[in-house]
């Protein structure tokens, strides 16, 4: 008869199956699933028989300790984090160690870099022999560092990033800045026509196929998808998200950018300020539908448009009503919008990069035009934002997810106002007027996502010369 044993709040145990034999984790009854850190996932080998091989620091405080794990992996599985979202994760099945008593369990792999604790045990893996005392800290024998005393001290170096670029035109401005700025920072970045990409999707090993192979794991994806191919682009994207690439952007970010409906029904729910918009369905609704958004001027946008295009003006109700009927019969989606007379055609795109606005320029539209796009013929220079646009900028891309965006203001007398948030920004414009390398701020954020591998030297008896050992 199995004895039962105390846990704690938080204890110590070991992975041997995993070669990890301390590591300091936190007990979690609420939580289904166990969660191990893991960093650099690679998965590899026959489709039959998949593996993974991941990066480890079992001590928070010590980034030069390191640990590289591999095992056999029996599912990929969504699981929701602490913080609401879902991941799809690798989950494998290794024996854990606590004074003595060993159990075989399931964990997902996922970058906890942020968390206190290196695992969560969650109740799944938690038998009838273990009793639980949330009161309790360190019921069993606690352990320490020094178990890795023997492991080489690896010092972590840059690496070449494998990266790819999907863009329609590998030849245009921002993609030719892009893969230049990659490749002077000595990373390998691979242009992909997203049109001609197709998948095999499959629980365990996802792939994408192009031009007739399979294409490799890539550390990262900077996605530049057109607004024509949104749908497939976000496909193609969210399979390179399965097989472990970061992705610049998310599909459902650029999604909820692309749908102009969805991204300003998702600012206004945390108070980010915007010209006044309406939306309806019914051809009956026409007249109130203006009537709800003003008479001093009427926008028209279709959900999707981008670089002003599907963008009118009606500068009268009655025109305004006439322009919503016209696009009723084309069966078009789109929304009204307040005019902002006092803008004068001009507004200010923010380049947010993570957290931060790295530069601005102020718009302006070409003599005749309301719309201050580049693209339509407008000017831009640069431009010194004040805190509260910097604010609202940051806060309308972390709203919508997008790790790099272009959000246009309005400066109005009331504040800044949110007319649209770019998922794809073009880099012409605001590196011509600023003089600001974007690019090469957008690689630098890459590098600081994905987490480098490591290598370390080690001395050889051959006439005190060194090699240099990667840990994969």
């Amino acid at each position: 008869m199995t004895t039962s044993f105390m846990l704690g709040w938080e204890e110590w145990l070991g992975l041997p199956g995993l070669s990890l034999p301390a590591i300091k984790a936190k007990i979690d009854t609420g939580a289904r699933t166990s969660a191990l850190h893991a960093v650099v996932i690679e998965p590899f080998g026959p489709s039959h028989n998949p593996r993974v091989r991941f990066l480890i620091h079992p001590d928070p405080n010590d980034p030069g300790l390191e640990v590289t794990c591999s095992s056999p992996v029996v599912d990929r599985r969504n699981v929701t984090s602490s913080n609401g979202e879902p991941e799809l994760r690798y989950v494998i099945t290794t024996e854990f160690e606590i004074d003595g008593h060993r159990w075989p369990i399931d964990i997902s792999l996922t970058n906890r870099e942020t968390m206190s604790y290196r695992m969560l045990l969650g109740r799944s893996a938690i038998t009838e022999q273990m009793i639980v005392d949330p009161n309790r800290s360190f019921a069993q024998p606690i352990l320490t560092f020094d178990a890795y005393k023997n492991v080489p001290r690896r010092k972590p170096v840059k690496r070449p990033l494998r990266i790819a670029l999907l863009t329609q035109n590998a030849e245009n401005y921002s993609s030719s800045r892009l893969i230049e700025a990659a490749e002077a920072r000595g990373h390998i970045i691979e242009p992909i026509n997203t049109r001609r990409c197709y998948m095999r999707i499959g629980t365990v090993n996802p792939e994408v196929h192009y031009d007739g192979r399979i294409l490799p794991r890539y550390d990262a994806v900077i996605p530049r998808i057109g607004p024509s191919i949104t749908a497939y682009g976000m496909a193609v994207l969210r399979q390179f998200s399965n097989t472990g690439a970061y992705c610049l952007n998310s599909a459902d970010a650029i999604g909820a950018s692309r749908d102009k409906l969805l991204a300003h029904q998702r600012l206004a729910r945390v108070q980010i300020a915007m010209p006044v918009t309406a939306f309806a369905n019914s051809p009956k609704d026409s007249k109130e539908l203006v009537n709800l958004v003003g008479r001093s001027g009427i926008v028209v946008k279709l959900l999707e448009s981008s670089q002003g295009r599907g963008v009118v003006l009606a500068e009268t109700q009655k025109a305004a009503e006439s322009l919503v009927d016209a696009f009723r019969q084309l069966n078009a989606n789109f929304l009204v919008q307040e005019f902002i007379k006092e803008a004068a055609g001009t507004d200010a795109r923010c380049f947010v990069i993570g957290s931060k606005v790295v530069s601005a320029v102020q718009r302006q539209a070409a003599d005749g035009d309301f719309r201050s796009n580049l693209h339509r013929g407008g000017s831009a220079v640069k431009v010194k934002l004040t805190r509260q646009e910097r604010e609202t900028a940051r806060k309308a891309a972390r709203t919508l997810g997008l790790s790099v965006a272009g959000v246009d203001i309005l400066q109005t007398s009331d504040g800044p106002m949110v007319l649209e948030v770019n998922s794809s920004p073009g880099l012409e414009g605001i590196e011509k007027a600023t003089g600001k390398d974007i690019a090469s701020l957008i690689i630098e954020h890459l590098e600081g996502k994905v987490r480098p591998l490591s290598r370390y030297r080690e001395k050889t008896t051959n006439k005190g010369t060194k090699k240099t050992t990667s840990t994969f």
